[in-house]
Parts: C-alpha cells; sequence; structure tokens
C-alpha cells in the first residue's frame, strides 16, 4: 500500500507529463497554468487509495483518478470568473481568466472537461465515463443551486446543495474505482454510500477554513461566500456548532469505511487529513 503523499506524487507525474490534443494550439498554456499550479490533488488520491484497498495498482487507476482533477480544476476556472464567484486569486497564482483573460479562461476550462473525458474513456468499460458524466453533471446543477438561491436555505437545503456541488465529485472519486475494478452495481452501494459521507465532511471543513483561514493558507481569497450573503455551515449553525457537525461527520465517514472491504487505512489517513485540516 502507498501512503498518501506518494499516491499524490504519483498523481502529479501523470498530469504533468499529460499529452493534451494538438489542436489546442497555445491554448494548452492556460490549461496547464491551472491545472498543475498544486492543489491538494484529493479527487484523485482518493481514487487510487480506493483503488488499492479494492486490490488494483495505482498505475490503472491514474487515468481516472486524473479525469477527476481536469473536472475540478474545469470547474474552478469557470468558478473564478466575474460571472460567478469574481476571485481573483486561485491556488496561490491569479486566477485563470485574471492571467489570461476570459475569454481564454472560458475555453481553457472547455478544453479541461473534454481532456477528462478523454481519458476516463480510457478504459474498455464505459462505466468509468459514465460515473464522470454524473458527478460533473450533479456539480454543475448545485453550482446552479448556488447562484440562483438567495440565501434562504435552511439545513437540508445546504446540504442538497454541497452533496451536488461538491460531494458528487468527491464520492466519484470512490465510485470511478469501483467500476475501474468492475465491482457489481450491489458491490458499490456501500463505498458510494461512504463517498457521500466524505462529501459532507469535505464541504462543512471546506466552509470553517473559509471562514477562519487566510489567503496563503488557501490559496484563494477567504469569506467570500460571506460576504456574498451565501449560506454555509459557519453562517447557518456558527463556528463552534459547525466544528461539532465536522467532528459527527468525521464519525459518521469511519463508520462507512469500517464496513468496507479490504484494507482502507490509507482511507483512514485520508479521512483524517481532510478533518483536522480545520484544527
Amino acid at each position: 500500500m502507498h501512503r498518501p503523499d506518494e499516491l499524490r506524487q504519483l498523481v502529479e507525474g501523470f498530469l504533468s507529463g499529460l499529452p493534451f490534443s494538438e489542436e489546442l494550439g497555445k491554448l494548452e498554456e492556460a490549461l496547464r497554468y491551472s491545472l498543475l499550479a498544486g492543489g491538494k490533488r484529493i479527487r484523485p488520491v482518493l481514487c487510487l487509495a480506493t483503488g488499492e484497498a479494492l486490490g488494483r495498482e495505482p498505475a490503472e487507476l491514474l487515468p481516472a483518478g486524473c479525469s477527476l482533477e481536469l473536472v475540478h480544476t474545469f470547474s474552478l476556472v469557470h468558478d473564478d470568473l466575474p460571472a460567478l464567484d469574481d476571485d481573483d486569486l486561485r491556488r496561490g497564482q491569479p486566477s485563470s481568466h485574471v492571467r489570461f483573460g476570459e475569454d481564454v479562461a472560458i475555453l481553457a476550462g472547455d478544453a479541461l472537461l473534454a481532456e477528462a473525458f478523454r481519458l476516463a474513456l480510457r478504459y474498455p468499460t464505459p462505466d468509468v465515463a459514465r460515473e464522470l458524466a454524473e458527478a460533473t453533471l450533479g456539480m454543475i446543477g448545485g453550482q446552479y443551486l448556488d447562484v440562483t438561491t438567495d440565501g434562504g436555505l435552511d439545513a437540508e437545503g445546504l446540504r442538497r446543495l454541497h452533496a451536488l456541488k461538491t460531494g458528487r465529485l468527491l464520492r466519484a472519486g470512490v465510485t470511478t474505482a469501483t467500476a475501474v475494478a468492475g465491482l457489481t452495481e450491489e458491490e458499490r452501494a456501500p463505498w458510494r454510500a461512504f463517498g457521500d459521507e466524505l462529501g459532507v465532511l469535505f464541504q462543512i471543513v471546506d466552509d470553517i477554513l473559509d471562514a477562519t483561514g487566510t489567503a496563503a493558507e488557501l490559496g484563494k481569497t477567504p469569506g467570500k461566500d460571506e460576504a456574498a450573503g451565501k449560506v454555509t455551515y459557519v453562517s447557518l449553525h456558527g463556528l463552534g456548532r459547525a466544528r461539532e457537525l465536522a467532528d459527527d461527520a468525521q464519525v459518521r465517514v469511519e463508520r462507512r469505511l469500517a464496513s468496507l472491504p479490504g484494507d482502507t487505512s490509507v482511507l483512514a489517513a485520508l479521512v483524517a487529513t481532510i478533518h483536522d485540516r480545520h484544527s
């Protein structure tokens, strides 16, 4: 089994050597600018760690895992645009639209999405691309709710929004691995449930960090959601209660994880890392 940091190194190496379509021409610079700017790589590492728990080698999972990172980066490039969150900072450097202009940033995001599906389609089964498509559509649906909701969300509405916007792509870190491993639908169900709970934990912690972190720590502008009047776990429940909810979510994730087959020790380390970011 590989440690999370070792899996991350494998992901970084794969992304650095990833060939893009020659038809993109000089647009490739904008793709690599956003893709290789850093980031935690949680989604691809989660995919590789799940694959190892299922007895698969990381090399087999790299295209699936990195397709998730391309979709995630596409979402960040578009999310930072003036029409959406209007953020000038991402991963510690100027956002794509600040560096290249809005027109190029839009095209770069489009190209990252297309390249993601080209990666997912490397597999003989269409299930990997299907999982990626469902996760991407869920994420976009969550983004739509985010930009069209007037701030009147209750706890259930907030959970629903983030189950789509953030949770679906995190869950896909698990479900794309189960697709590569060839699990049946019945076998995938408990893994999917684990991924769902992990998405909740991640978002609660992310909201806490947005309220307490600095731009240097986060690599993006903190407090943007609060300034925009968006409902977060912190604005809805308060910081202290949000921390309690994060602890409760970690317990639920660990229970799901304990019920899964195989060696899930690396996944357990990832869960702890995600939770402990706010401590």
